[in-house]
């Protein structure tokens, strides 16, 4: 501190100054000098490196041209004795330089209020305007991490972020930027910038925006990013951010009219901001983890970016245009989009709801639609990991932007993938046929079956689900049995569903499992017929997500192999964690099938799917006839399908399954003693169903109840689908990376429409 006070008195004669060190974040250690004469400067010391005068001498350029024009509103550089700004220690090491000091209270201690957020639009859009017509190359070739248009810079920090949870958010903004953002910007104007209008660098003074500070991170970058680093910091902490950015934005376009092009990209920079925030606070809290200014904005930038991520793009878009004059009339014509889809696709092609949504874009769990609205999705379970997960949308850009081909040709990703896949197998089954659906491959272990067995039928369990194909439809009785359904075909042998809610047996201790399975060795003894395949889904998802009981595939299972035939456990819904505490459905059994049907989730929304089996089931298929698939298994495929595993392991996504589907089922449990409409809630993990039915006695199906149930949570933000053969079953099958926030909103928006139902009938 001597030293400083030496150096005082020798740039600028003052004397008898009180000094103390002013706490930062940057290249300069900062002092408070209060002079006896009731002054009070900021002396910054700075250790000389490359390039540093040149830069120096460019902002107080900067602080020159603004202190004229907006006195008092920034720091202003006091020139020293030999009458400059800048003055250089005798050894060449140190440069140092007075500011004034600018009074105010900062906005993060200040009551916010919409005359303060106005005044941030206000002042930032004066100071801009200012600066819009000065240009020096020292500004113009910096590139900093901290600057907008390089916010990708950042991505190498990404891996110092804590959670797997947190760094997926940032590596889709990332993503994001990347595609919506990065075209955009040789578009936009560009002028010197302050790029830090942060809640610690704006001053306020009778509620009111009255100055800024700290303009070392000015960079010459888009106009726009100025205002989205401001309305980035200034409504952390907001329930509604994009209202209060709103106050900000309306401001500043009545003194530096925005364009639309620029108001296009808010969304997508403000959420770039956050991320650069909170990359550089993982890597500065490991660099530095003493300092607490580092993090200070840590822990409001993640909650302000997870409720980024549920805001509709659109929505904020169009609130944002509004805000500046730019009305954006949100107006879908349902019923046009419907006539132009029924002009060219055949209406056996159903859509979901009374009024169906219309989608654009997606993120984990939260959907957007056109008109600007956000869905929790509590019925997707194809976006196995999440909508649009960037690990998986990565994995998928790079492979096809080096290879695409066919199984005709060796790669590794195709051997790379099935080693993956068949390691989270049992013995026997070690070998995987890929192909592109679930339907594609329900049909191909029904030829591997009958090719293997030399035997012509099929046993299929009520209401099972199994492919679209025509022997996907003949063995699935939802289909056979259901609308247009034309019967069982002759070699079918269909048998009851092991329904201990609905059903005959109740208990699930194993006595109503092996009664189940007696009914079904009853029909196979009575048909006298070989069967080939017995084919069954652990829990059947199209009978409104009924589990098997305890010992049921064990008894049949037993039966069937020993009348020569094979078992076939469908997969495509519930597999890859999807029921928390085993990673497939048949190991709830404690069973091992000899052909396991994958699909769905597999690729997360690619076309990704298999059929895995036994060497001896493989062999027979190798007759001399060549498989082959266009697709299946191609390196695309295969790169995405092991991103899937990686996501699922790194995001402890099975866990996840199990802890929050046990406290979703037991919050549906309370809700279903609380209301008698509710019969009954089952299933596992995130493959939820909830049974409404009109009395407890009978059990009379409660179609309309769980129609309207269905159709009011869509209307509330949130999307569950109904099944079973009176559609009166909600079934809950999310994303892998809904939490349990998401679960409790769901439960509390669904008690509340039926209470009001219930009250108004």
């Amino acid at each position: 501190m001597k030293e400083v006070i030496e150096l005082l008195k020798e740039q600028f004669g003052i004397e008898n100054a009180t000094v103390k060190v002013v706490e930062g974040y940057g290249r300069s250690v900062n002092y408070q000098v209060d002079t006896d004469r009731g002054e009070r400067f900021v002396y910054k010391h700075y250790k000389t490196e490359s390039g540093l005068k040149e830069l120096l001498d460019a902002e107080n350029q900067v602080l020159v041209k603004l202190s004229a024009q907006l006195p008092n509103s920034t720091p202003a550089p006091v020139k020293n004795l030999k009458g400059k700004y800048l003055s250089s220690s005798k050894n060449g090491k140190q440069l140092n330089r007075m500011l004034t000091y600018v009074e105010g209270k900062f906005l993060a201690e200040a009551k916010h209020s919409i005359e303060l957020f106005q005044s941030i639009g206000k002042f930032l859009a004066q100071m801009n305007k200012i600066l819009l017509d000065f240009y020096n190359p020292a500004i113009g070739a910096r590139q900093l991490d901290w600057d907008l248009q390089h916010c990708l810079n950042n991505q190498k920090y990404v891996k110092y972020i804590e959670t797997p949870q947190q760094r997926k958010l940032v590596d889709y903004f990332f993503l994001q930027f990347s595609e919506i953002v990065l075209p955009e910007t040789p578009n936009l104007r560009r002028c010197v910038i302050h790029s830090d209008a942060n809640d610690w660098n704006l001053l306020v003074r009778n509620d009111q925006i009255c100055g800024i500070i700290d303009f070392g991170d000015m960079v010459y970058s888009s106009l726009i990013n100025e205002l989205a680093i401001a309305i980035t910091y200034a409504t952390l902490g907001k329930s509604k951010p994009t209202e209060w950015a709103c106050h900000i934005i309306e401001a500043y376009n009545e003194i530096l009219p925005l364009e639309k092009k620029e108001i296009k990209l808010l969304y997508y920079l403000i959420a770039a901001r956050l991320c650069t925030s909170v990359c550089k606070s993982a890597f500065n809290k490991i660099q530095n983890p003493g300092n607490k200014y580092i993090t200070i904005s840590e822990k409001p930038a993640w909650k302000m970016l997870e409720k980024w991520i549920s805001i509709n793009p659109i929505q904020a878009t169009n609130k944002f245009k509004n805000a500046v004059g730019f009305k954006e009339k949100v107006y879908i014509d349902t019923e046009k989009d419907l006539g132009r889809r029924w002009r060219y696709i055949s209406k056996s092609l159903s859509v979901s709801y009374t009024q169906p949504i219309k989608m654009v874009k997606a993120a984990f769990q939260y959907m957007y639609d056109a008109s600007g609205k956000t869905y929790l999705d509590a019925r997707n379970n194809i976006p196995h990991v999440g909508h649009c997960h960037p690990k998986v949308v990565q994995a998928g850009q790079r492979q096809m932007a080096m290879l695409n081909t066919n199984t005709r040709y060796l790669y590794d990703q195709l051997s790379n993938y099935a080693e993956q896949l068949l390691a989270k197998f049992p013995e026997p089954l070690n070998k995987v046929f890929f192909v592109n659906s679930g339907s594609a491959a329900s049909d191909l272990a029904i030829r591997l079956a009958l090719t293997h067995t030399h035997y012509e039928n099929i046993m299929a369990v009520e209401h099972g689900y199994h492919g679209n194909t025509k022997i996907g439809v003949e063995i699935s009785p939802y289909k056979f049995e259901g609308k247009g359904g034309e019967g069982p075909a002759s070699y079918i042998l269909k048998v009851p569903i092991p329904d201990t809610y609905r059903g005959s047996y109740k208990s699930n201790d194993g006595k109503a499992g092996k009664q189940y399975a007696q009914e079904a060795i009853n029909i196979l003894n009575k048909s006298n017929k070989g069967v080939a395949a017995f084919i069954c889904e652990p829990v059947i998802g199209c009978a409104g997500q009924v589990p098997l009981p305890k010992d049921y595939l064990k008894e049949v299972y037993r039966v069937i192999r020993a009348q020569g035939g094979v078992c076939i456990s469908d997969e495509v819904q519930t597999g890859f964690g999807r029921l928390g505490e085993h990673f497939w459905g048949f190991q709830m059994q404690n069973v091992v099938p000899d052909l396991v049907i994958l699909g769905k989730p597999m690729g997360n929304g690619h076309p990704l799917a298999a059929v895995v089996t036994t060497d001896e089931i493989a062999r027979s298929f190798e007759n001399g006839m060549e498989f082959f698939s266009s697709y299946g298994g191609n390196p695309v495929s295969c790169s995405i399908g092991m991103a899937v595993l990686e996501v699922i392991e790194e995001e402890e996504l099975q866990k996840n399954a199990l802890e929050t589907g046990d406290f979703l089922k037991q919050k549906l449990r309370k809700l279903a003693k609380k209301y008698v409409e509710i019969g009954d809630v089952r299933g596992f993990g995130f493959f939820l169903g909830i049974e409404f039915i009109k009395n407890q006695e009978s059990l009379e199906p409660h179609t309309k109840s769980a129609k309207h149930a269905k159709n009011q949570l869509r209307e509330n933000g949130i999307l569950v689908g109904t099944d079973g053969p009176y559609e009166n079953v909600i079934k809950i099958k999310p994303p892998m990376c809904f939490d349990k926030s998401n679960a409790q909103h769901l439960v509390d928006e669904l008690e509340t429409i039926i209470s009001m139902r219930l009250n108004n009938s």
